[in-house]
């Protein structure tokens, strides 16, 4: 039985940064294992078949591999921020980000695979999502309040993700108040700790503790 929790993951992976995000947030520490993707470990996708980062074993053997249950799971062990008010919230806006939105950043950001419609025209299918934040924006400095909430964490990496698609493009979108909300995650902290880079895991290496 491990000591700590065992946290597979991928450091550019925005649904792995969503999960280090809110183990962080909730100071759990994990035993890190950093996977390469074409490489992926036998031991990672013998306890998750769908072999997917991230995968969090706990210590009785339970397993949780999606990303948004990873947080959940992290708010309800510790909540030193309380956070616990807004996982409803969370919830909700993560099945829009992770079920509408993805699939539109994804066929932007892979538009050559995906030729049914153009770059732009992908581009544009995500841009409801976009103004949604920028109007829950508008309510709060914040998603979900005026201070940084678990909300924040778990939609920040997919926001991040399709600005860099191209960032000029996005810096010059209507949306300022987003636009200034993430620059805020990218400067923080919290965000500059959990992209630190580790190397690949291989079964019998030295074990890394995040955070």
């Amino acid at each position: 039985m491990n000591d700590h929790p065992v946290l597979y993951s991928f450091r550019r992976c925005p649904y792995a940064m969503r999960a280090r995000l809110a183990l962080t947030a909730s100071d759990i520490t994990c035993e890190l294992r950093e996977v390469v993707l074409r490489d992926k470990p036998r031991e990672m996708i013998a306890i998750s078949p769908k072999a997917t980062v991230p995968v969090l074993q706990l210590q009785n053997g339970d397993v949780i591999d999606e990303s948004r249950d990873i947080a959940i799971w992290a708010i309800k062990q510790n909540d030193p921020n309380n956070w616990t008010p807004y996982l409803d919230e969370m919830t909700k806006l993560t099945e829009i980000n992770d079920f509408q939105f993805k699939t539109h950043l994804d066929k932007y950001k892979y538009s050559s695979r995906n030729p049914e419609l153009s770059k732009e025209a992908h581009r544009e299918n995500a841009n409801f999502y976009l103004e949604h934040l920028e109007n829950l924006l508008s309510k709060n400095t914040f998603l979900s309040a005026d201070r940084p909430t678990i909300t924040d964490f778990t939609v920040f990496p997919f926001i991040r993700q399709f600005a860099f698609v191209d960032k000029a493009y996005f810096d010059n979108l209507p949306y300022k108040k987003l636009i200034t909300w993430l620059e805020f995650h990218l400067q923080s902290e919290t965000f500059k700790n959990i992209m630190t880079k580790y190397p690949q895991w291989i079964s019998g290496s030295e074990k890394i503790y995040f955070p």
